[in-house]
Formats: structure tokens, sequence, C-alpha cells
């Protein structure tokens, strides 16, 4: 039996991976979880693509701004020296490489570090990629944190990608429920695996020949 650990324990996991200093983009979804979980005592600045750098975690009840949001839609909070800007010099920043990390979703990730996080390419499906392609190619380290398998107990790690590409070779490393995975020349490395969780628990789940590399955290 496999040990999975909670979204909130996953995003502690990535928080503590992003180094001082750093100016950090958390995608949409579960990935806005990691600002929760950022130390007080490092700076670490947090971008939004709608046009804030210095954004804070989510604000206390009855004290949001309905004008003050992330590129989710959810309300945030300003932080002492937050700056606003346009759209375009947002994104601006994101395709001039400004960005030292960025924390994406994924419906797919493969050997290569392709990522597929936008589109499944159902038909009738609403195309939603928002920033997902300059973030990916953009950002100097991009992080993915996702569930390991799909509800229908498929790996979203795979050989190559059947799903719309978001960016070629761009993935750095994964987050997953199950284990940590670092994508080299060689495909999948195993970083750290959760619990009970096994290496071999993890090439039976995924299909691939994943390699340990779990021997250099100790």
């Amino acid at each position: 039996m496999t040990t999975r650990i909670s979204r909130a324990e996953l995003a502690r996991r990535i928080a503590a991976d992003i180094p001082e200093g750093s100016y950090v983009n958390l995608g949409i979804g579960a990935p806005t979880l990691v600002a929760n979980f950022l130390p007080d005592d490092q700076e670490i600045v947090l971008h939004t693509e709608n046009g804030l750098l210095g954004m804070g975690g989510a604000p206390d009840d009855g004290f949001v701004d309905p004008d003050l949001i992330n590129a989710g839609k959810q309300a945030v909070t300003a932080l002492a020296g937050a700056a606003y800007f346009h759209h375009a010099d947002s994104f601006a920043m994101m395709r001039g490489g400004h960005l030292d990390v960025c924390v994406l979703g994924a419906f797919q990730v493969a050997e290569n570090g392709d990522l597929a996080n936008w589109s499944t390419g159902e038909p009738g499906a609403i195309p939603a990629v928002g920033g997902a392609m300059d973030l990916a190619i953009g950002a100097k380290a991009v992080y993915v944190m996702t569930d390991l398998l799909t509800k229908q107990g498929e790996s979203k790690l795979v050989a190559a990608c059947s799903y719309p590409l978001t960016g070629v070779g761009c993935v750095s490393r994964v987050y997953t429920d199950h284990a940590v995975f670092d994508v080299t020349p060689d495909g999948f490395a195993v970083r750290e695996a959760f619990g009970d969780t096994t290496v071999d628990d993890l090439r039976a789940l995924t299909g691939l020949a994943l390699a340990d590399a779990t021997a250099e955290e100790h």
C-alpha cells in the first residue's frame, strides 16, 4: 500500500524548496496553497500575471478587497512594498525570464520535461491556457504540483504527452501526492518517496523506468 500526502502537505514540501530571494508565480488551483507555507523570515516575492508583484496570502474574513485578486479570481492581499502594473508589463516579466520559479498544475508531464496542463483535447472543451505557456517557457525553474494518478488510475507521468502541449522540455521537478520526481536527461528520477512508498511501487504505478535518486537525499 503506497502512502499519499495531502495537498496542504505537498504545498508545504514545495515551499521548502523555493530559495530565498526568489520571484515566484503560483498557478491557478492547488499551486496557490504554496503561499500559505512560505517562511515568514525569508523574502520570497509572489507575482500574479494579472498585474501584482508582492502578493500576500488570502485575506481574513471581513477584510476582502474585491479589487485585489489573483489570476484565478481569488481574493488576496498585498504586502508592504507591493506594486501594481499593466497586464502587458506582467507578461513581459514572465516572457523575459524575470521569474525564478513557477508552480503549475498538470494533466501530463513527459519524461523529457514536456508539459500538458491547459487542455485534454476533448471536443467542446473550453480553451483556458491563460499565462501557462508564458510561465512554462519564461520561468527559470518550473515545478509541477499534481496528483500522480488521474481519477481513473492512470499515471500523469508519461513517456510522451498525448494531450496538447503547454511547453516543450520545460519542467524541472514534479511534486505529487506519492513522491517528488526530478526531470533528468535520462528521464524521471525519484528524488523523494513519501511514507512507505518505494521506488518499485512508483515504477509499477507509472509504468516507467524511474531512476532512484533517493539515496542522494540522505
